[in-house]
């Protein structure tokens, strides 16, 4: 008889991650995690919806891309796409995505998801890591991430760098991260997480690590104030920040997002940015 063995939970702790570990550890993660990420959110993201974040506000409604008339014929980098749901919705509005993500299993879902969509509908997909984009450069009008990479690399710069290489004069950059005051709360849906409980200011990473220390999830926190520089060293204008407020139609929890904090407090901070 074989026996099961369950694998020890990680420890969760905050320490410095550097570029290296933070990347191998998101990889693995995800790709251990894409089966039931998307069983639990996939309902809510939908196969073809653009969807910036947990609150649920709809790229159809808000236009951070742009009047969604206005994206037919235009080249979009997709960061971070998991299933590529976004990038789906993009094409059915005439762009032409490419749907590209760290995690092989993500990108299988998209696969699935995408199976028997007639010529012209698929979107091509690519594995490869945000700090170095596999583009010529200028190949792209528009690169978004909903939640995608950049909360999970240690240098951002990196990203937007890379961003502003392959992107178009003019071209804009829009991407969604959990809003930087959250990280001054613990991570609960409920009552509990509405008591600050850390500082603000600590930029130390969450870091969940098995028994032998090793890194196998990373999430870095920047404050609002580094975000904005560090979107203006990667080369862009800040041309907006969005923080969407809960609606009053989402009833559901995904983690420590719920309606209760969602009323008081900001989840989601959405980076509206150009390159000029």
């Amino acid at each position: 008889m074989i026996q099961h063995i369950e694998e020890p939970e990680p420890e969760a702790t905050r320490r410095s991650a550097g570029d290296t570990e933070s990347s191998r550890a998101s990889r693995g993660w995800w790709d251990r995690n894409a089966d039931d990420y998307q069983s639990e959110h996939g309902a809510f993201l939908g196969d073809d919806r653009f969807i910036w974040g947990p609150e649920g506000l709809d790229e159809a409604d808000a236009g951070l891309l742009g009047p969604p008339d206005s994206l037919k014929g235009l080249d979009v980098l997709e960061i971070g796409a998991g299933a590529a749901q976004c990038s789906r919705w993009l094409a059915a509005r005439g762009a032409r995505p490419v749907a590209l993500d760290l995690s092989h299993r993500q990108l299988q879902h998209a696969l699935r998801i995408g199976e028997g969509l007639p010529p012209g509908e698929d979107v091509p997909l690519v594995e490869a890591d945000a700090t170095a984009l596999p583009f010529r450069d200028g190949s792209f009008d528009i690169a978004c991430a909903a939640y995608g990479a950049v909360p999970f690399v240690a240098d951002p710069v990196k990203v937007f760098t890379e961003v502003r290489r392959v992107l178009r004069p003019g071209g804009r950059w829009v991407f969604s991260v959990t809003h930087p005051i959250r990280w001054a709360f613990p991570d609960e849906p409920g009552p509990e997480g509405l008591s600050v409980s850390g500082s603000y200011f600590d930029r130390t990473p969450y870091v969940e690590q098995d028994e032998r220390g090793r890194a196998v999830y990373v999430e870095h926190h920047r404050t609002i104030g580094d975000r904005v520089r560090d979107v203006v060293a990667g080369g862009f204008r800040l041309v907006d920040l969005v923080e969407p407020e809960w609606p009053a139609w989402n009833s559901q929890e995904w983690g420590g997002w719920s309606p209760l904090r969602g009323n008081l407090i900001p989840g989601t901070a959405i980076f509206v940015c150009v390159r000029d």
